[in-house]
């Protein structure tokens, strides 16, 4: 694959992901019954947030999700579709499920690769793409109340850190970056799907002496 095509390829998985991800913050903020302000604040902050918090421990000033209007368009599509096609969107939740486990590997890759080609640190690289990945969808669930899907039992930020490692192979030239950028995708939404469909969790560690 030539540097052309990558380059269009990682294009189009950030612009993809951050759609899916604005349309997962839309449907969070309909359901709970959110003003249209509110609905586009979640979709905005869970489709740019993540990337946000990585360009920002990056140095890359402005972050991009603020200025750039691809985002923006994303965001505004995801609330049309959750304005006046809801009953379709909200009749796919497994599908949405799907969608946001994508997502999930979308931003994990191109999280990690944007990291590693500014800094070529492996270890930061891979937390910049579980950032970029967890961070958006962290912020939703601050905003509406809930405890963040990476603070609870669910199999989420340590299926994107795995997507992440696998994206700095082939980033690091271990193995053919045109394979790794689908492997990461392919492998973190697996893992996330393959935990929902089976109720796989984290252990969690018990206070014996609560009463």
């Amino acid at each position: 694959m030539s540097a052309l095509a990558m380059t269009v390829l990682l294009h189009f998985i950030d612009v993809f992901g951050t759609f899916v991800f604005a349309l997962s913050g839309a449907t969070v903020g309909v359901r709970h019954r959110f003003d249209l302000f509110g609905v586009f604040v979640l979709a905005f902050v869970t489709a740019v947030g993540g990337g946000c918090v990585r360009d920002l421990c990056l140095g890359a000033t402005p972050p991009a999700g603020l200025i750039n209007v691809e985002y923006l368009v994303c965001v505004i599509i995801a609330i049309m579709l959750i304005t006046f096609f809801q009953k379709i969107v909200f009749s796919f939740e497994k599908p949405a499920l799907f969608f946001d486990a994508l997502g999930l590997g979308f931003f994990a890759a191109f999280g990690a690769n944007k990291a590693y080609v500014h800094t070529h640190e492996i270890f930061f690289s891979i937390l910049m793409g579980c950032i970029s990945a967890v961070g958006g969808g962290c912020i939703r669930d601050i905003l509406t109340g809930r405890s963040p899907v990476i603070l609870t039992k669910e199999i989420y930020a340590s299926a994107a850190l795995i997507g992440a490692w696998i994206q700095i192979l082939g980033s690091s030239g271990v193995i053919p970056p045109q394979y790794s950028i689908w492997l990461a995708i392919g492998s973190c939404t697996a893992i996330r799907m393959v935990s929902l469909r089976y109720n796989i969790t984290l252990k969690t560690i018990t206070n014996k002496y609560l009463d």
